[in-house]
Formats: structure tokens, sequence, C-alpha cells
């Protein structure tokens, strides 16, 4: 059995974490830490959980463990890490954002592997640190990793985005309580959406030519060839991207690139029929359809933030460290209505 040890249980991504792992054939779940929620029972905070587990939370941590999780917000793994050295024995997976760009990959003489199985699953297996992307990110790069394998990318990229109100995690804002949130739609952090850096990264590990070589920021270079509209939807989880490029692929060889480089994994899916949200939530999937309209290549892809946009996907990177069937404890269904 994998000994699993989770900080930042009692959050979005905490809570999804468990809600897999408690079924997961070959883990067992050695502390779930949320110093705040400690002594309480796991189904105090994520109540769908009772009668599933009787698992407490608690404030211990220590590396007696296989690996750890950490879901903390942005800027507080890098902190935990410092105030709470890991043994180098235990890897690490750590969903904030804190690792994922290549000039802040180091830690402990090793360096943090960014954690897109459909872009890295080679280096993966054989890590020690994962970054887990980033929700939009994950979806954006599974849209236009195909055509940047081949180097196909153009100059410039359109994206309209739509998340759930679960990628603002839990703590409630503004611009997240219900109230607000129902019946409503906004757009937020336009062109300049903090994800594009790692989407641009990966982009440009395909098609080495991707990324304009200059001294400006990594966000400002990638603002050059990617706009991005993300909104904010009225449901509470998903993520629906609607990308365009041009394109002089036909759409059955847009088909034929998409099907043939996902053909290997597991979880990424290209429809030719047309696609809604509630395909992939509860789900570790990503699904895709395309167009060709002119000489614009549609490109729709539907993933759940919570799962293959974070804590499912940071499952399938255990999977794959430990040498297990990269579905094992994922085989979830969709609600469907």
């Amino acid at each position: 059995m994998i000994r699993v040890g989770i900080v930042g249980s009692a959050g979005y991504t905490g809570g999804e974490l468990l809600r897999v792992l408690i079924y997961h054939p070959d883990v067992e779940i050695v502390f779930a830490n949320s110093a705040s929620n400690a002594g309480n029972k796991i189904y105090a905070v994520h109540n769908d959980l009772f009668g599933d587990t009787e698992l407490e939370f608690s404030s211990d941590f220590h590396s007696e463990i296989d690996v750890l999780f950490l879901c903390v917000g942005h800027g507080d793994a890098r902190k935990f890490l410092e105030a709470n050295p890991v043994d180098p024995k235990v890897k690490i997976i750590d969903l904030s954002q804190d690792y994922r760009l290549k000039t802040n990959t180091a830690y402990q003489d090793e360096h943090f592997v960014y954690g897109l199985p459909e872009l890295n699953k080679e280096a993966i297996k054989s890590a020690q640190y994962i970054a887990n992307p980033g929700c939009f990110a994950t979806n954006i790069q599974l849209a236009l990793l195909p055509l940047a394998a081949q180097g196909l990318l153009p100059e410039q990229i359109h994206i309209n985005a739509t998340t759930g109100s679960t990628g603002a995690g839990q703590k409630p804002s503004p611009t997240s309580h219900f109230s607000w949130r129902s019946g409503n739609l906004s757009a937020y952090k336009a062109f300049e959406h903090q994800h594009l850096q790692e989407v641009s990264e990966s982009l440009n590990q395909l098609q080495p030519d991707f990324l304009p070589q200059s001294n400006r920021p990594l966000l400002e270079r990638a603002m050059q060839r990617i706009h991005m509209i993300p909104q904010r939807g009225a449901f509470p989880r998903g993520i629906f991207s609607a990308i365009y490029v041009t394109s002089e692929l036909t759409e059955v060889e847009a088909y034929a690139l998409y099907e043939d480089y996902y053909e290997s994994h597991p979880f990424t899916w290209v429809s030719k029929a047309n696609i809604d949200l509630k395909q992939v939530v509860n789900t570790n999937k990503s699904i895709m359809h395309l167009e060709k309209h002119a000489n614009q290549l549609l490109i729709l892809n539907a993933t759940d933030n919570l799962l293959k946009g974070a804590s499912g996907q940071a499952v399938q990177n255990m999977n794959l460290l430990f040498g297990l069937d990269e579905r094992a404890g994922l085989n979830l269904k969709s609600s469907g209505f």
C-alpha cells in the first residue's frame, strides 16, 4: 500500500483528493492535516463522505509516508516546505503554482517535474517531485498540444474559457457566493491570467519557437501569442473552453492528428459529436471536439477543474510515480443530469 499524507485537506482540492483516495485500492491515508479541524471527523467538513470513512483530521505532519500531497494556497506550498523539511525519500505532489515554472522548480537537490501526463509521462514516472498543473492550464494545453507537437501553432491563439465557482477556492469571496454567481456571467483577468505562463512553457517545449525571445517577463511574452478571456460561470465545477486558431489542416486531418496524439492517454478523448460540460463533471476526463470553419480550426474542450484540473490529475501522477495503472482509483462516472 502507498502511504499518503495530505496537507490542506479541508479545502476543495483536499476534499476531492480524499474522495478519490479513500476508495483507491493501493492507498492508505496516514494523515489528513488540517490544524483548524484537528480531531474532527473528515465528514464534519466534507459531509458527503458521511458513511464512507471514519478518518479524522489531524495536526500531524511527518515523513513516515511514501507521498505527500500539498493542497495549500498559492505561495503556501513553498513556505510549508521551507518550514517543514521533508525526508528526501518522500515523493511530493504539489497542487499549488509554486513549483510549476521552469525558474522555480528546485527543491532539496532535485527539481519538480511539471505533472501533465499527456506531455511529460515518462519524466513523471521517474520523478521525485511533481508540480501539478493549474486547472485552466490543463484544459488549454490539452486542446493545443497535438498542434504544438507538429509545429503547427500559428502566431495568434484565441481562447474563451469559462470556469465554475469552485475554481476560486473554498474561502467565500464577492464573486463566488451563490447570490452573485447564480444566473450571472462575468469576465476577469482578461488576456493576463497567470496560467498562461505554464501553458506557454509547455507549448514551447513541443514547438521551440513558440515563445518570443526577449527579456520581457514570461507572462508578457505569452500574451503576445495567446489571447485569453477567462469567464466566471454560474455553475460550481468544470471548465469549458472554445479555442480557435488559423490552420491549413482539414477537419479530417485535424481529427487524425488529435486521435493519434492521445491514443495512449486514457483520460483524453476526441469526440466527433459536439460536447457539453456535464460529460466530464465528476470525472478525470478531458473531452475535445473539433470543427473547421473557413481557415479557422475550432477546438472545444471540457474538463472538471477539481479532478482533471487538480486532484484527479494529482492521483493520476501518483499512479505513474509508483508504477500503477494510470487509471487506478479514477474510474469515475459523470453526473449526467
